[in-house]
């Protein structure tokens, strides 16, 4: 039986664009980054403060926003999975199709992310 996750709804609402709302979501959808976001959060305020420039912040926003939208879609998380498996794979045809598909997995996610 398919679920609407099967059909592009995520396991979570996507969240809002905000370091907390995108935190409380990685929270859920994949804990196990919690602390590979923090550090490249403080990095990016560090890179912010520097530069005075908040550039950096938002490409991290926009960097976790579309990793978020990936783990919280089994659509695209499967499709991404598989892509990653797959880069590295002896037949240069099916490494250059995953290379591909990832390609197309990130951008479709960016897109969700910007509507």
């Amino acid at each position: 039986m398919s679920t609407q996750a099967d059909h592009g709804h995520g396991l979570v609402p996507r969240p809002e664009q905000t370091p907390d709302a995108l935190r409380a979501a990685l929270a859920v959808v994949a804990p196990q980054r919690l602390p590979e976001m923090q550090r490249t959060k403080d990095e990016a305020f560090a890179k912010a403060v520097e530069w005075q420039s908040l550039s950096p912040v938002r490409s991290w926003v926009l960097t976790w926003a579309r990793d978020i939208e990936i783990a919280r879609r089994p659509d695209l998380t499967a499709r991404h999975a598989h892509a990653k498996n797959n880069l590295e794979h002896e037949d240069a045809d099916v490494a250059r199709e995953a290379l591909r598909e990832l390609s197309a997995v990130l951008d479709e996610a960016m897109k969700a992310v910007h509507a």
